[in-house]
């Protein structure tokens, strides 16, 4: 392993018990800071930058994980009735991780990111 790798969360022994699904040279894991119930990350497995330096191949198989996850979860959760699909590409961006991942973020009605209907979670409205 590279040694820029030898930190990376994604790059780690320990990843290998938060998979969650695998398609050629993707994976798929939770997000562990999720902005919605379901939110999950498909990343490649060999350790590279972001989007535009994943392989034409890593590209297609994050598609296609994407497709079956989304079915996944359309299947098993009626709740959810639309998803984001973002990529992050350097730090100013917002990618906290270098290591290339797509999210995938299951959205419901009434639960909007970052907006006035988190209220009711805040234990005091001053």
């Amino acid at each position: 392993m590279l040694g820029f790798a030898k930190k990376c969360p994604f790059c780690s022994d320990e990843i290998q018990h938060r998979i969650l699904m695998e398609q050629g040279t993707v994976f798929a894991i939770e997000d562990l800071y999720p902005v919605t119930q379901g939110h999950l990350l498909v990343v490649p497995r060999r350790h590279t930058l972001d989007y535009f330096t994943m392989t034409d191949e890593e590209r297609f198989d994050a598609q296609q994980m994407l497709l079956a996850l989304r079915e996944q979860i359309m299947r098993y959760d009626s709740t959810v009735q639309g998803f984001n699909i973002g990529v992050n590409c350097g730090p100013v961006a917002g990618q906290s991780v270098l290591h290339a991942h797509i999210h995938l973020i299951p959205r419901r009605e009434g639960i909007e990111l970052f907006n006035k209907h988190f209220d009711y979670l805040r234990t005091s409205h001053s």
